[in-house]
């Protein structure tokens, strides 16, 4: 849903009919609050809609930046049931601000915060995940990394991982090394994919730089359970857009 984030605000249920008209089957939401809602709609109507047009939402991603300052559990509640209302099976955690996370110390903070969260998630049925970006690569005293951090301390049997992929590729990783190294740990994969000439702009998967092919191959070893497409900007109308996603992805990658 973020990658239609400029679209969906304006028409919610236009938007999910062009997403299932595309080939789609699950859609992972983001933004949700217990004021607003989805998109201004509350969860057992977004629900409504999603089964209307033959979609699920397995995961959701949320922003617990308060939460992981403050420890206060209470800002948690509302945000699992909304996820839990519409039946995701990872509450997912998108982004870290950079005020919690500036050092290693700071890892080993969010780390405990999360595996509190994973054990209140875990109460409604649901798993924690979390969503990387770059900077969870970035090489902090004596090497160790804030990625290295967070898989090394989470609880295996709460918390799962959500890999990015451009933003692994982009930060000079490899993913299969994590796959490797941590097997079964990736249940959630967002294919983005990285434009040739320019490595800090998407394109439509299948269309950019990276290896798609060669890292589904490793695929089982991963625990890969969900290919969630996303872009995040765009040189034709967004729907095609996401239409050529899915296709490739469809008929060239899982075929």
């Amino acid at each position: 849903m973020y990658t239609l984030r400029e679209q969906i605000p304006h028409d919610v249920k236009g938007v999910i009919e062009k997403i299932a008209k595309a080939g789609y089957k699950e859609v992972e939401t983001y933004g949700y609050s217990a004021a607003k809602g989805y998109w201004g709609m509350d969860a057992k109507s977004f629900k409504d809609l999603l089964k209307a047009n033959g979609l699920t939402s397995p995961s959701g991603h949320f922003g617990i930046d308060d939460f992981i300052s403050s420890g206060n559990k209470e800002l948690l509640k509302p945000l699992i049931e909304g996820a839990a209302a519409i039946d995701n099976k990872y509450f997912t955690i998108a982004y870290l601000g950079d005020s919690v996370r500036k050092t290693l110390e700071d890892y080993k903070k969010v780390i405990g915060r999360l595996n509190e969260a994973a054990a209140l998630v875990n109460q409604s049925g649901m798993k924690l995940a979390y969503h990387n970006h770059a900077f969870e690569f970035d090489k902090h005293e004596g090497g160790a990394t804030g990625y290295d951090i967070m898989l090394n301390g989470s609880d295996k049997n709460l918390m799962r991982f959500e890999m990015d992929l451009y933003w692994v590729v982009r930060s000079g990783n490899d993913p299969v090394a994590f796959f490797n190294k941590y097997p079964g740990r990736f249940v959630m994969w967002h294919v983005k994919d990285m434009d040739k000439a320019n490595n800090g702009i998407n394109t439509e998967v299948g269309s950019g730089k990276i290896d798609f092919k060669n890292i589904y191959k490793h695929a089982k070893q991963a625990g890969l359970e969900h290919l969630i497409v996303e872009q995040e900007n765009f040189s034709m109308d967004p729907f095609a857009s996401i239409k050529q996603s899915f296709d490739y992805v469809d008929h060239e990658l899982i075929k």
